[in-house]
């Protein structure tokens, strides 16, 4: 008999084609670009890639339900940067990201990140979701072409429908507030301007 408590795998978001492509945009970054602005007001290019490492780590121990400093640490509590290593932390930390929430137990029960307790599916759409929007904030700090999967701005921007949707109060800290588009905007900015960025941004 099946087992009827864990979701269907082959129905769950893959995180894997956005992992790969955020590794492929951080490996093309140039050393003369990383204190260069991002769409992030407070982040550099460093700051960026090391948000990155860091979010990584934290879902990946949140797909574990591995609760510790990685996961009970807002992301606000200190400015990231990107260690000595990072060329080869970064896409070893995604990838991982990535494989971990392949487990269909992944996505069951509560977890934590960043320090809110969540249900698990929704923290596994959120991490999916920061590879898409900080992948876009990457791309276009460092002058690169940006193609996400579809099916990766689909689960993006269902989230942030529901987000957009919520009174200011309850949505937290985690979005600004949307920025307008035309509704038939390529679906890209559309996710981009729900999470509270200017699609048409420049550095």
């Amino acid at each position: 008999m099946p087992d009827t408590t864990k979701p269907d795998p082959r129905e769950l978001p893959d995180l894997r084609p956005q992992a790969r492509l955020v590794a492929r945009l951080a490996a093309a970054v140039k050393e003369d670009q990383l204190d260069d602005p991002t769409p992030c007001p407070d982040y550099a290019v460093r700051h960026l890639l090391g948000h990155v490492v860091g979010l990584a780590e934290a879902f990946t121990a949140a797909a574990r339900k591995d609760f510790g400093p990685g996961t009970d640490t807002a992301p606000t509590a200190s400015l990231p940067d990107v260690g000595a290593d990072w060329r080869d932390e970064l896409p070893r930390r995604v990838a991982e990201l990535a494989e971990v929430w392949r487990d269909a137990a992944a996505w069951t029960g509560q977890t934590r990140a960043g320090g809110v307790d969540l249900p698990a599916e929704v923290a596994g759409v959120v991490a999916l979701n920061e590879l898409v929007v900080h992948g876009w904030d990457l791309a276009r700090a460092t002058a690169q072409e940006y193609a996400p999967d579809q099916a990766s701005l689909a689960v993006s921007h269902e989230l942030l429908s529901a987000s957009a949707a919520e009174p200011p109060e309850a949505r937290g800290s985690l979005f600004g507030p949307p920025v307008p588009v035309a509704a038939d905007a390529p679906l890209l900015d559309r996710v981009v301007a729900l999470s509270g960025r200017d699609p048409g941004w420049r550095p």
